[in-house]
């Protein structure tokens, strides 16, 4: 049967809202009501935000990423976290090609590689910080402190500025907690502006340098674009939501990895002593636990009318792509909901597929690796606080705020 966003029957219709406080207490909520969609079928309808498809079938997601003829980038988000478009996020081809070859050479798997001994440094200097105690608030103190540490590292941008930023894109996915939704785009309007007005005096101060050297952001800055048949250098404004966009990116999908990566092993201990005692599990360890709590549920708006999933879509009809439900299709996965460190086929899109696959991905799996690998060498008895329950939070870039973990003091 094939339907659309007006006729929609009503076993199609849900009521979910990827933004509801409630999904992110307690933690595996989000994960239960995406499998309820799912069985309602691959597509179904949201009355949310104005109405929107949400997408949950692995070969239906898989489609939508990779066909951007008919399913476009824009808008990416029900919400206007930006105050405009994420660039290039939010730009289809062959627009999007000429921003996505210049960040390029940020990420390429040469350079990222090179960073793993900086990137070793940070996490036991984090590690250094709690380890003594025998407890530790871990997204505070080491799953939001890495990414921001290394993205600041990456960027050349003073190391003090780590808790502004954090507070900033907390509020751009947020909103501003028990707000109104006026009062959170208002915070999220505020937020963008402040953020833009940081990066212009970057771009100012950098705007010109003949040979930029190992300076990335110098680099990114005077690299023309290749558009239109010529070059031309990038205005102040493509790069500053250049740089907003890879700040959002770097940050929470990393932060929120690290944290459910920890609650999964917890509770999996057979799993973690296998870890333990052959770190070399570790990176397809890390591939399992991308796949098993995708943190993006990217936008997409129909061009022209096509049929998914048995659905019939209409030009301009917005969908919501859940990678954390294609991630558990038992069409795809075997036991999707069971983790399994050494999972093999592990075909997850927790990084999307297609022109806008993440371009991160090589740096997100090195710090996650990393990460592991200490965190198991150094205190690998923790365990999630009993007394302190952890805190997460529902957006189209879902996440971990608070997990209060305890383990035994490692010894000076």
């Amino acid at each position: 049967m094939t339907t659309n966003a007006t006729e929609a029957p009503d076993h199609l219709k849900v009521d979910f809202d990827i933004y509801d406080p409630s999904l992110a207490a307690p933690v595996d909520v989000m994960q239960e009501k995406i499998a309820e969609l799912a069985a309602r079928g691959p597509v179904v309808y949201s009355t949310a935000h104005g109405g929107h498809w949400l997408v949950t079938g692995y070969d239906e997601v898989h489609t939508v990423l990779r066909d951007t003829g008919t399913f476009s980038s824009y808008p990416n988000n029900l919400v206007d976290a930006g105050d405009g478009r994420f660039i290039p996020l939010e730009l289809d081809p062959p627009d999007h090609t000429a921003y996505r070859q210049a960040l390029q050479p940020l990420f390429n798997p040469v350079r990222m590689k090179a960073l793993e001994p900086s990137i070793r440094g940070i996490v036991n200097r984090l590690i250094d910080g709690f380890a003594a105690r025998g407890e530790a608030e871990f997204v505070a103190e080491f799953a939001h402190e890495l990414p921001t540490s290394m993205f600041l590292t990456l960027m050349g941008w003073p190391p003090d500025d780590a808790q502004m930023f954090g507070e900033m894109t907390d509020i751009a996915l947020q909103g501003k907690p028990g707000a109104s939704e006026e009062e959170s785009a208002a915070a999220r309007q505020e937020a963008a502006q402040r953020m833009f007005g940081y990066f212009a005096g970057v771009i100012a101060e950098r705007r010109g340098v003949a040979d930029p050297g190992d300076d990335i952001t110098a680099a990114i800055i005077n690299t023309p674009l290749k558009v239109d048949g010529g070059e031309r250098a990038p205005t102040d404004e493509e790069l500053a939501r250049m740089f907003f966009l890879l700040l959002i990116a770097g940050l929470h999908t990393v932060q929120g990895s690290l944290a459910w990566g920890l609650m999964h092993l917890a509770a999996n201990p057979e799993q973690r002593r296998r870890l333990i005692d052959d770190p070399a599990l570790i990176p397809d360890a890390v591939e399992e636990i991308l796949r098993l709590e995708a943190a993006v549920a990217a936008g997409r708006r129909v061009t022209r009318d096509t049929d998914l999933g048995g659905v019939r879509l209409k030009a301009g009809d917005q969908l919501l792509v859940l990678l954390a439900g294609a991630n558990r299709d038992a069409g795809e996965f075997a036991d999707p909901a069971d983790m399994r460190i050494d999972r093999s086929p592990n075909r997850h899109l927790a990084f999307g597929s297609g022109p806008h696959r993440c371009l991160g991905s090589h740096l997100a799996r090195i710090e996650l690796r990393i990460a592991l690998e200490e965190i198991h060498r150094r205190i690998p008895d923790y365990r999630l606080d009993p007394a302190r329950p952890s805190v997460s939070h529902s957006s189209q870039v879902r996440g971990v705020v608070r997990l209060p973990i305890v383990f035994t003091p490692e010894k000076v």
